[in-house]
């Protein structure tokens, strides 16, 4: 069932880093990967990651590369994978481009961490910070939201895209249909932060790859649907 929304674009910017994208424990993890992590208790988080970043530097960006998604991603790609990827960095923007947007997220954190440690080299990831309110016309329709956080919302906002968007081509069954897996990989940090009656306000974070152009629009009206589980689940 579809339910109609009124959507307001508040707080919009671009960001090139998400905030507290990597903590202590993942400098640490980086450290041993480094065969370096001797000799680290007692410093503090400015001093352990300006001494991960100085070491990821020493060691060269393909083999910094490979540490970084080594870390990232060693349960799910395979050694030979990593090593590919790492090579490709470089040149490209795995944010936007690798096949599996799941990944997309650490990503764009990889490249944020990189490009810090080699002050440049990588390309700057783009992503966009944003807030909306939305006003349903019934207030049992914000129940979709509760349902399917992320598969919901993502349906809502590429109603205010342009009909010939990537979003669309990529993503038209799901975007039609009942099951939205991806949807978690396109909208990077989703959070509720006020609810009101009819309305409520999220923030969130994403690539500007997919909502660059939500920075020149104030409101659009759309529709949006929960996934539905599947019977087995």
């Amino acid at each position: 069932m579809q339910a109609q929304f009124t959507v307001q674009i508040g707080s919009f910017h671009k960001i090139s880093k998400i905030p507290n994208a990597w903590s202590n424990d993942d400098y640490l993890h980086l450290m041993a990967l480094m065969g370096l992590d001797d000799g680290l208790e007692g410093m503090d988080s400015a001093e352990l990651r300006e001494m991960c970043m100085m070491s990821l530097n020493d060691l060269g960006d393909v083999e910094a590369a490979k540490v970084v998604l080594g870390h990232l991603f060693s349960d799910e790609v395979t050694e030979g994978k990593i090593d590919q990827l790492a090579n490709d960095m470089a040149g490209d923007r795995m944010w936007e481009e690798y096949s599996d947007c799941l990944f997309h997220e650490r990503f764009f954190s990889a490249y944020a961490l990189l490009r810090e440690a080699f002050n440049g080299v990588f390309a700057q990831p783009t992503g966009v910070e944003f807030s909306i309110n939305i006003t349903a016309e019934n207030e049992d329709d914000l129940t979709i939201f509760d349902d399917s956080l992320h598969a919901a919302m993502v349906r809502l906002l590429a109603g205010g895209l342009s009909p010939d968007a990537l979003m669309h081509r990529l993503y038209e069954d799901q975007i039609k249909g009942t099951h939205f897996p991806e949807s978690e990989g396109i909208l990077w940090k989703l959070e509720r932060v006020a609810s009101e009656g009819l309305s409520r306000q999220y923030n969130m974070v994403s690539s500007a790859f997919w909502f660059e152009s939500f920075a020149n629009i104030e409101q659009f009206t759309a529709s949006s649907h929960a996934d539905v589980a599947d019977e087995d689940e």
